[in-house]
């Protein structure tokens, strides 16, 4: 059998098909390792940022109650934190610039749920996790001021 050979011209440059596949192959591979590691990161640092947030609320929350008496009602949400709610009874009572400058939506990009009385607390501050609904598991699980 003849054998055969490639012979580069010189000055001729590249690499074979063999080489690319090679190189691709391995670029899978760790593209794979880091997606593996770092979704799971993902997702645990946005619970962590979900936590911080009702934490920021609560402490807005406390001085709203040390302003005022009481907590929000229910029907005033966390909006009275910004704005003073209608049903407040001495709107002078009422920091000015409100108690936080925006309300933070959840990293899912919805709005973190308060309800007064809370089932859990006085007051309960929540966010129904990555699924959107009461209740789960995992990433999915409610995560508020109790917890």
């Amino acid at each position: 059998m003849r054998r055969m050979t490639v012979t580069r011209r010189p000055g001729e440059q590249g690499f074979t098909l063999l080489e690319l596949m090679v190189v691709i192959v391995i670029i899978g591979l760790l593209a794979t390792v880091v997606v593996v590691n770092v979704l799971p990161s993902r997702d645990r640092a946005m619970v962590e940022k979900a936590r911080a947030d009702i934490s920021l609320i609560e402490q807005g929350l406390e001085m709203y109650r040390l302003d005022n008496f009481s907590y929000p009602q229910t029907q005033d949400g966390l909006a009275a934190l910004v704005q003073p709610p209608a049903s407040l009874s001495d709107p002078s009572r009422y920091r000015r610039g409100g108690y936080l400058k925006r309300l933070p939506d959840d990293p899912w990009g919805r709005p973190y749920q308060y309800a007064f009385p809370g089932t859990r607390g006085d007051m309960d501050v929540f966010s129904f996790g990555a699924d959107g609904v009461p209740g789960g598991e995992d990433d999915n699980a409610d995560i508020g001021n109790w917890k």
